[in-house]
């Protein structure tokens, strides 16, 4: 293997991802795919890999592998994605979500902006960020594969791995015709194993490999008032206000330590001696993860530490809307209210559970509960009625932490940064592996790459730079490490 994985990137590679990042590619505006697509074909072209788009609708994928294929070596599929969140500009600290800016941190602990081309230094201060949508998820690890790949061809190295790259256009919407994709490709797609480079690595920032993650099913609950929406002088005591409904529907969920009360919601949960000590050895420091997330401590209704919450479903409201507010608020009853879930699954519990439960807890709270909108017969005919609408996402799954893939990662971890990485059992967000290892039959690790507080999903989203650099270092090792049970790796030439 490389004696001495790189510490430092290229200004190439830096231009290269300041480009790829001011590119939009909300995962909702097929254009936005569609040339992000074309650009990453181009980017994996250049390096001399074989790269192509794989049809998807108006939302193609992209696949790349190394062009030597040594059939004594196991194949590992790399998979990353390269849609992105939507983003609500306003809310950001900069002008443009899609044009990145590098940022230090003032003494005062604010973000300052300084020119992007001090990245280009022979050694930028691992502590600056870029900011900007898709900086850290996902955009931040492809890049940092690609050069991870362009670092072994300088030094006329090969993997020790025959290297195949999945590329994802549809994660941030669940990946919903991934299954698709596979089920066409699978002979294209065939692999030993899988490393996943997507999330973000433990708050402590030691080398992270991740076991598992949960799914998602999201959810949409309206509860029906009048009509039309009343002027509340005239009717506030007579008509009953959907709003008020839905806050004591959502109420009646949980009690006061966010446990959900609906009974069996917990049920097959299971975690055993082995998993219990890999839990207990996660490095978490509550006093530094509340002080950083703004509250005053961690809720104890579900698990006694994040880890152990992590291992549960989970119930959640993402999202709340009735009436007006602001300046735009007026004096009314409206005629609905409306809240967004989303269900965190795990692999014990089906995800088709905890919806039914929910739906069956409406009904028991004297609601009629539909799939679409009432009728007016159905508005005469009972008082309390209610949408609920589910749309299945991400399956949860999880390798074993022996299987040879995990082993494999976590002595490449141990090399590059001379100490055991952190092992985490289910990691909370979620990502298509369960699809994937269905239907390809492989094992798989999430390796996470990004720093944990890069604000994915919000606002001033961001990657370090020191966890850019980092990554590179990380991956170089990784694929220049003999695969467990195929013996010493012999690295040629690749002219």
């Amino acid at each position: 293997m490389l004696t001495r994985p790189p510490a430092a990137i290229d200004a190439a590679t830096w231009r290269e991802y300041l480009a790829f990042c001011a590119m939009p590619s909300d995962a909702i505006v097929p254009a936005d795919i569609q040339r992000n697509a074309a650009w990453l074909v181009d980017a994996c072209a250049r390096r001399a890999l074989d790269a192509r788009l794989l049809a998807n609708g108006d939302v193609p994928m992209v696949y790349a592998a190394w062009p030597r294929v040594r059939t004594e070596l196991p194949t590992i599929l790399f998979y990353a994605h390269f849609d992105a969140q939507p983003v609500v500009a306003e809310a950001w600290s900069q002008p443009d979500p899609w044009t990145p800016v590098l940022k230090e941190r003032a003494l005062d602990g604010t973000w300052r902006t300084i020119p992007a081309e001090r990245l280009f230094d022979a050694q930028p201060d691992p502590e600056w960020r870029v900011f900007g949508r898709a900086a850290a998820d996902d955009k931040g690890p492809i890049v940092m594969l690609l050069a991870a790949l362009d670092a072994l061809r300088s030094a006329g190295a090969e993997p020790c791995v025959n290297v195949k790259i999945l590329l994802d256009s549809e994660e941030e919407q669940g990946s919903p015709s991934i299954a698709g994709v596979l089920a066409r490709e699978r002979a294209l797609l065939a692999a030993d194993a899988m490393v996943v480079n997507d999330g973000p690595m433990h708050a402590s920032r030691r080398p992270t490999l991740v076991y598992g993650n949960r799914g998602v099913v999201t959810a949409t609950l309206t509860v029906w008032g009048p009509a039309r929406a009343l002027h509340s002088g005239h009717y506030g005591n007579a008509v009953a206000n959907p709003a008020e409904r839905l806050a004591a529907l959502i109420a009646s969920l949980k009690d006061e330590d966010g446990r959900v009360r609906i009974p069996g919601y917990y049920d097959g949960v299971a975690i055993d001696g082995d998993a219990r000590a890999m839990l207990d050895a996660v490095p978490d420091d509550e006093d530094v993860l509340t002080r950083e997330l703004g509250v005053a401590s961690l809720q104890r209704g579900v698990g006694a530490t994040l880890q152990d919450a992590l291992q549960y479903p989970s119930l959640n409201v993402r999202g709340l809307a009735a009436g007006a507010t602001g300046r735009r608020a007026a004096t009314i009853v409206p005629d609905r209210a409306v809240a967004e879930f989303d269900l965190r699954t795990i692999p014990e519990i089906e995800p088709e559970r905890a919806p039914a439960l929910i739906r069956d807890w409406l009904a028991a709270h004297g609601y009629l509960v539909l799939d679409r909108p009432p009728t007016d017969a159905e508005r005469a005919a009972h008082e309390r009625i209610a949408t609920w609408t589910v749309r299945p996402g991400g399956v949860a799954a999880r390798t074993a932490p022996g299987a040879a893939v995990g082993r494999w990662v976590r002595a490449a971890l141990r090399d590059a940064f001379g100490g055991e990485p952190v092992a985490i059992r289910t990691m909370g967000g979620t990502v298509p592996t369960g699809e994937i290892a269905a239907q390809l039959g492989v094992p798989f690790t999430i390796l996470p790459l990004a720093n944990a507080d890069d604000n994915q999903h919000t606002h001033d989203e961001n990657l370090r730079v020191g966890n850019m650099l980092d990554g590179v270092r990380a991956l170089v090792t990784l694929l220049t490490t003999p695969y467990p049970g195929y013996g010493r790796c012999a690295s040629t030439s690749s002219a």
